[in-house]
């Protein structure tokens, strides 16, 4: 909806149900009893609930069934793709708990919404738009561009890891060329910060705004739970680069076209060579992929694949097939908000393609019937599942160089000169 947003120049408002829980109704046929507060007591007397109350268990699911209904009267139809989306004839509105984003060409559209909600009974309180609900975005009045920074989350990481000083210097990767491993024999942390509180604030991080650094915070989140001193210095590494681009994060500057990129890749075998070759770990390929709409990266992901694969080609086809898992449902999702908007979802616009820079993995997933080896034959279930889904959806897979993969961020520690080529192309800057 933010490219959407930058794209057609949408409007949008943020509203907040206030005391949300209380407003549900019990069930029929459920019988809830509390006892009367002080002040208010009679001897041998009991109070019926009629609303929910904060605590009870199913006060989460029966508040849900309440703005669901009353988006429902007002004729905005909830959508079979994701239930927290309800689109109407010129509003679009998501709802995430209490928290209400509404998006439309015209803002009185979203006042009219606004006020039939009212009008329903909806204690709906209206404040800024989705910039100031999100807190992380700021628009280029003159460019037009979004920009999507997380600044004092940034400085939080550095100022934790001591790195606030003015005579630490910034670097220019988050991470080394060679892999993070184990490191069994090393010294211990030094335990100055809490590596476990700066893991977790670089998760947020880099799932939102700083998809540049999702490699490197993978890394160090395996061993949280027995650091030592090397992964420390590894995480004081991200830090190092954060304050070199505290003022960086996600540039937001769509194509015309509506259009989508899937960029997915394996590293086969990437730590064996660099640790203990008798921990089970060591063999474990890592799965890499970013989504992109409107040239938008929208949703990326770097972890270590579940499976032992035996080939490079098994390591890329396991990655091929995990992207897809996320692609399809991203795909069903911007034709439906792509129809709603107006733009022009023909064939030759949608353009879905997978890049590919493993020539071998393309040779089973190009037919419908595919073209399996004597050494490819075990993993033919998962080839097959996603091979109907690209047919059926018209996908093209696409070889590419290497030079161009833009997973590549995603899986190994790069030189400068290619993790900046990278960045430029991901990010926009």
């Amino acid at each position: 909806m933010l490219i959407l947003e930058v794209l057609l120049k949408l409007k949008s408002k943020q509203g907040d149900i206030t005391a949300s829980f209380v407003h549900a109704d019990v069930e029929e046929g459920e019988n809830i009893y509390v006892e009367m507060p002080c002040g208010f007591r009679k001897q041998g007397k009991v109070l019926k609930l009629k609303k929910t109350l904060y605590g009870l268990r199913q006060s989460p699911r029966a508040f849900w069934l309440y703005p669901t209904k009353k988006m429902n009267l007002c004729g905005m139809e909830q959508s079979t793709l994701d239930p927290c989306l309800f689109i109407g004839e010129k509003v679009i509105c998501i709802c995430y708990v209490d928290d209400l984003i509404f998006w439309a060409m015209d803002e009185a559209d979203i006042d009219t919404l606004v006020n039939q909600l009212i009008a329903a009974g909806v204690s709906l309180e209206q404040k800024s738009d989705a910039a100031g609900f999100l807190g992380i975005m700021e628009i280029d009045q003159a460019t037009g561009l979004m920009k999507m920074k997380q600044t004092g989350l940034i400085d939080w990481v550095i100022k934790t890891l001591g790195l606030d000083l003015g005579t630490i210097s910034g670097k220019f990767t988050p991470a080394e060329a060679k892999p993070l491993v184990k490191d069994a024999d090393d010294e211990p942390a030094l335990g100055k910060f809490s590596y476990s509180s700066v893991v977790g604030m670089l998760l947020y991080l880099a799932g939102h705004t700083r998809p540049d650094i999702a490699y490197a915070v993978n890394c160090c989140a395996r061993y949280m739970f027995y650091p030592k001193r090397s992964h420390e210095l590894a995480l004081k590494r991200i830090g190092r680069y954060l304050k070199a681009t505290r003022d960086r994060g996600l540039v937001l500057n769509p194509s015309k076209l509506l259009k989508l990129d899937c960029y997915p890749d394996a590293d086969f075998s990437g730590l064996y060579g660099h640790k203990n070759p008798s921990d089970p770990s060591c063999v474990k390929s890592r799965t890499r992929f970013v989504i992109i709409v409107a040239d938008c990266p929208v949703l990326w992901q770097s972890k270590l694949q579940t499976e032992t694969a035996l080939s490079t080609m098994e390591a890329e086809i396991v990655a091929l097939a995990h992207s897809c898992h996320k692609l399809f449902p991203t795909i069903d999702m911007v034709m439906l908000l792509g129809t709603k908007v107006g733009l022009p979802l023909k064939e030759t616009t949608m353009n879905v393609s997978i890049p590919e820079d493993n020539a071998g993995a393309l040779v089973p997933a190009e037919t419908l019937t595919p073209k399996f080896t004597p050494r490819s034959k075990h993993y033919a279930i998962k080839t097959i599942w996603f091979l109907e889904q690209i047919v059926k959806r018209k996908i093209k897979l696409i070889n590419i160089e290497t030079v161009e993969q833009l997973g590549d961020l995603f899986t190994k520690g790069l030189t400068q000169v290619t993790f900046e080529y990278l960045s430029r192309k991901l990010l926009g800057w």
